[in-house]
């Protein structure tokens, strides 16, 4: 049942924001869809442009009350990393306002705030599973563990019914600047696709977790309709994600593409290396019982991601 009130969702002109608000339009979801930049956001969505961090902008957008919400809106990891004071200002300061006005309705609304894999921080254990303790190393990490806490902390005080999804990689992304470290996993698509050379900065037994564009609007939005049953007490899941190497994704989309594998030279940098080429196993069992899943294979996962290209 489609509720009488919109659905805001932050960082609605990002990436993964356009394919959610896209989704949720197709659904029949009334939205709001709220960022700086507001070019590519999907028509249909009441758009209101303005910074996270501009409390006038947040009231616009929260106006007389919304049915849920669905928090985006962030500075990336690299970004972040460059720019504490900023990364402070929006994925920290500016978040738990809007978890301070969300709550003021008083009506619990669901609330689903998008985190990151980047809270285990690196080197990752030997496996990562639901019971696996935070341990963030950049910035990025460390505001997205804090807002982790404050959705467990309203969701306690029965003041939201909050959900935070730890996202995986999410490809691929456009070829352009976007302040993720990771960018280069989804720059190998562009240039396979257009048959140029690239230089990869991490080997080919780097492991890699990643999802299509398209599951994770899906993960997303099927948020607003878990069961909290399933729910640990943090109220925070690790969303399911294919794990693969690199040297397995060049493989496969040079396949697709009708490329050459043999663009593709490898030069690991430790640091790339270390943080997002030694990603374990990963074993999600809540987040699957709740409904969450993964691409079904690699295949499907890069035919996805291709398709985000077009």
């Amino acid at each position: 049942m489609i509720e009488p009130r919109p659905l805001l969702i932050t960082g609605a002109g990002g990436f993964v924001g356009r394919q959610v608000v896209r989704q949720a339009l197709a659904l029949g979801h009334q939205v709001v869809a709220m960022d700086s930049v507001t070019a590519g956001i999907p028509e249909g969505a009441r758009i209101v442009a303005g910074d996270l961090g501009d409390q006038e902008a947040r009231g616009e957008a929260l106006g007389d009350g919304v049915c849920a919400v669905i928090h985006l809106a962030t500075v990336p990891g690299g970004a972040a990393e460059a720019d504490p004071a900023a990364s402070r200002r929006i994925n920290l300061d500016a978040s738990y306002d809007l978890l301070l006005e969300a709550s003021a309705f008083g009506n619990r609304l669901r609330f689903i705030f998008a985190s990151s894999i980047a809270v285990f921080g690196d080197p990752m254990p030997a496996h990562v599973d639901d019971a696996t303790p935070l341990s963030p190393k950049m910035i990025y990490g460390g505001h997205k563990a804090m807002i982790e806490q404050a959705v467990a902390l309203f969701t306690n005080r029965a003041m939201i019914d909050g959900l935070s999804l730890r996202l995986p990689g999410i490809l691929a992304r456009p070829q352009a600047p976007s302040g993720m470290k990771s960018a280069f996993i989804s720059n190998l698509f562009h240039a396979l696709k257009a048959g140029e050379a690239f230089v990869c900065p991490v080997s080919p037994l780097a492991t890699i977790w990643a999802q299509s564009l398209d599951t994770c609007a899906r993960n997303v939005l099927h948020g607003l309709m878990y069961d909290p049953a399933y729910l640990p007490p943090a109220y925070a899941l690790t969303l399911p994600a294919l794990r693969f190497t690199m040297g397995d994704l060049v493989e496969e989309i040079a396949r697709q593409c009708g490329s050459r594998a043999e663009l593709v030279s490898f030069v690991p940098e430790p640091a790339l290396e270390a943080a997002f080429g030694a990603q374990p196993p990963l074993f999600t069992p809540a987040a699957e019982q709740a409904g969450f899943v993964a691409d079904r294979d690699l295949g499907a996962l890069v035919a996805s991601a291709l398709t985000a290209l077009a």
